[in-house]
């Protein structure tokens, strides 16, 4: 198979040596990749009219925007197949790309920074003009000051931001923050013996913890939500999305500038990179981005795979290995961000025997390529998905993602036994959208279950709140240890020790009785505009 990190005669970029991490192996997966399968037949030869090439003159394009592609995104994938591994699609109406099937070319790709850029200034079609910015699809693939769309010693400097954020996170703390809150949603739902997981908890709960882990007040967090279901939907207002997402989050940064805490936004603005506001937007925007609408639809396709697959029938009490297996095979067979990683070629190249001119745009399909026929069926325990994409931009945030929706499906079936699907699992709409593989509800019910008072329910998620601001920030390692690496559990902080050790006193002061008292306030009134909502 041709690949551009190992058959194409191209010549390595000047940042290729920084942007490629310990995690760039071309010869591996990211943990253990799968092994071929035999049956699935020998490669076709590169350049056979049914391994690849763009689509005939005046044949259309697959659309991956519309409810067809929603409904039933595995019967497109399979028609894309027969273009080889690499197909021509369109993203949104006058929108092509290339988008990338094949497991093994997805790997490449991904590994390959030397070929490959993530900087959407490559775009040339974006860049003369010939796709408008006012395209729905733009601001999800324009090019941001963020780590996700930078390469080389900028991607390293950003990175490393948000790495040495994450790295402050005590996971045990995020878990008990996780479970409290699931209890309070859970408390405004039981008492109906009816509900729809998506909107009354799959989408607040990780509202809950954003508020939490960035320090973000209720009325900024609800703004930064809406505009990020907006530029995932890919609607006629992704435009305005983009702005009031901009304009929320310099809001925020204006506000931890002024009263820092022990909170993600105070860390990142504390961190020696020294970002400037317009790059500390743009890191929250990744952050977010990743927590809020992927982390919802990894929860909701978890607990549909748990309530509709007979495999997992009588067996939903069977703990947390259950819950770990189920999200697993979502992330294998339908993760949460379907088609991203967008890249664009730093010059012409040819790829399993598919031309990609320089600057235009090639995605990988994470959910076309997952399910790659040429793979071993038997996943179970085997993690070399690329749900968390692969490479240098490997998801540094993948661990405590995994916990927040593990915690919340096990507390869910913990509280609610007897949950069972309100309709056919068949039945079940799916948003439109190129990017996500998103639920547009998630309708159940159970046996109706007594719910606390509001006060209590007030106290207890204050108690939440108090428990986490202790301890979610935990002390970060020496200055300098592991410094070379690029990643969440591979790079320490690297914070000045003046800015750790008032961060850490920060995050370790009790709340005085007023803080209490106006926390408890804050969670009785959300209470009751979600009760109303």
């Amino acid at each position: 198979m041709t690949s551009p990190t190992r058959d194409s005669a191209s010549t390595p970029g000047p940042d290729s040596a920084t942007a490629a991490g310990p995690d760039s192996d071309p010869a591996a997966g990211p943990d253990s990749a799968p092994a071929p399968d035999p049956a699935a037949g020998p490669t076709p030869p590169p350049g056979c009219p049914a391994h690849s090439g763009p689509a005939p003159a005046g044949e259309r394009l697959e659309s991956l925007h519309g409810p067809e592609f929603a409904a039933d995104p595995a019967a497109t994938y399979a028609r894309l197949r027969e273009h080889g591994h690499i197909a021509p699609v369109e993203l949104s109406p006058g929108v092509p790309v290339s988008l990338v099937t094949s497991y093994q070319t997805a790997l490449d790709i991904l590994r390959g920074p030397e070929t490959f850029s993530k900087d959407a200034r490559h775009w040339q079609a974006l860049a003369d003009g010939t796709i408008p910015l006012d395209n729905p699809v733009v601001p999800m693939m324009m090019y941001r000051p963020n780590a996700l769309c930078s390469d080389g010693e900028a991607h390293h400097r950003l990175r490393s931001a948000i790495s040495d954020t994450l790295d402050r996170l005590d996971i045990h703390a995020l878990r008990r923050y996780v479970e409290r809150s699931a209890d309070f949603l859970i408390d405004l739902f039981g008492p109906k013996g009816e509900a729809d997981l998506l909107k009354e908890y799959s989408a607040r709960l990780p509202l809950l913890v954003f508020n939490q882990l960035f320090g973000c007040p209720p009325e900024l967090s609800e703004k930064l939500v809406r505009a990020l279901s907006a530029l995932f939907d890919i609607t006629e207002d992704s435009e305005q999305a983009n702005v009031l997402l901009a304009e929320t989050l310099f809001e925020l940064i204006a506000l931890k500038r002024a009263t820092p805490g022990p909170d993600m936004t105070s860390w990142l603005i504390a961190h020696p990179s020294e970002l400037t506001d317009e790059e500390l937007v743009h890191q929250i925007v990744v952050l977010v981005g990743a927590g809020t609408q992927p982390q919802q639809n990894l929860i909701c396709n978890g607990l549909l795979l748990l309530l509709s697959d007979e495999r997992f029938a009588g067996a939903l009490a069977g703990g947390t290995m259950l819950i770990e297996d189920a999200l697993n095979e979502v992330l294998w067979k339908d993760p949460p961000l379907a088609n991203f990683c967008i890249h664009y070629p730093r010059h012409d190249v040819t790829v399993d025997g598919h031309k990609l001119p320089k600057g235009e745009p090639v995605v990988i399909s994470l959910a076309a390529a997952n399910n790659d026929p040429y793979l071993l069926s038997n996943r179970r325990g085997n993690r070399a998905h690329l749900a968390w994409s692969a490479g240098p931009h490997t998801c540094p945030a993948k661990d405590p993602a995994q916990v927040i929706a593990a915690v919340a499906i096990e507390k869910l079936l913990d509280r609610l036994p007897d949950l069972e699907l309100a309709v056919p699992a068949e039945e079940l709409e799916w948003r439109p959208g190129p990017f996500h593989r998103a639920l547009a509800a998630l309708p159940v019910r159970f046996p109706r279950t007594a719910a606390k008072s509001d006060e209590a329910l007030a106290e207890m998620v204050a108690a939440a709140t108090e428990t986490g601001a202790g301890a979610v920030g935990s002390t970060p390692p020496a200055a300098g240890e592991n410094a070379g690496n690029d990643g969440p559990t591979e790079t320490a902080p690297s914070a000045d020790d003046t800015a750790s050790s008032a961060t850490a006193s920060t995050a370790t002061a009790p709340e005085s009785g007023a803080e209490r008292e106006a926390r408890r306030r804050w969670w009785k009134s959300l209470a009751q505009w979600w009760r109303r909502g």
